[in-house]
């Protein structure tokens, strides 16, 4: 009788494994950070990401993903990226990780969020779509920096100085392997 209950759990718990399907981030995926100054309006561009999903039939499990501060550019150039790495506290912290915890009414993703070396539980609002064999996530989430004791970057001797609030932008594609 214990032999027959082991082998059932080891069975079912291989069932469970096997029905999850794995999905890399594409090239294809976008994230930008948005923000405001006292002279000007900003994007950066998150360039080197990298993510996993798991997932039962089109409903993500799992989700592991990842962006390289040292990555993240500016079209305005190397002083307002080099700005941009330090408030990030990119040498002693050099990724931005969200690891989900939970799909919430397929509406909202909950997971930790760790960046600049704190970690948070965060609920995104997100658009979950299946297109072939592709998972496509988006949104936009608003983050103020000071809440993650992030220091606003300043130039010019404290004359410019960036806005405490920053929007994140994310379109992320997930295809089958």
């Amino acid at each position: 009788m214990k032999k027959t209950l082991l082998t059932l759990f080891f069975v079912c718990t291989a069932l469970i494994c096997f029905a999850q399907d794995t999905y890399n981030l594409t090239s294809d995926s976008k994230l930008t950070i948005d923000g405001t100054s006292t002279i000007h309006d900003w994007t950066v561009t998150a360039n080197t990401m990298e993510g996993t999903l798991k997932a039962d039939g089109m409903a993500p499990r799992e989700i592991d993903f990842q962006v390289t501060v040292a990555d993240i550019k500016s079209e305005r150039g190397a002083t307002m990226d080099k700005k941009t790495h330090n408030a990030l506290k990119f040498e002693s912290n050099p990724k931005v990780t969200f690891t989900l915890k939970e799909v919430k009414n397929e509406s909202s993703v909950v997971g930790t969020l760790s960046m600049a070396g704190k970690k948070k539980e965060v609920e995104i609002p997100a658009k979950i779509v299946a297109s072939g064999s592709d998972l496509k996530i988006s949104g936009e989430y608003p983050i103020t920096l000071l809440d993650w004791d992030i220091e606003p970057p300043t130039a010019m001797f404290g004359q410019v100085i960036v806005g405490d609030d920053i929007t994140v932008k994310f379109d992320l594609v997930f295809t089958k392997e």
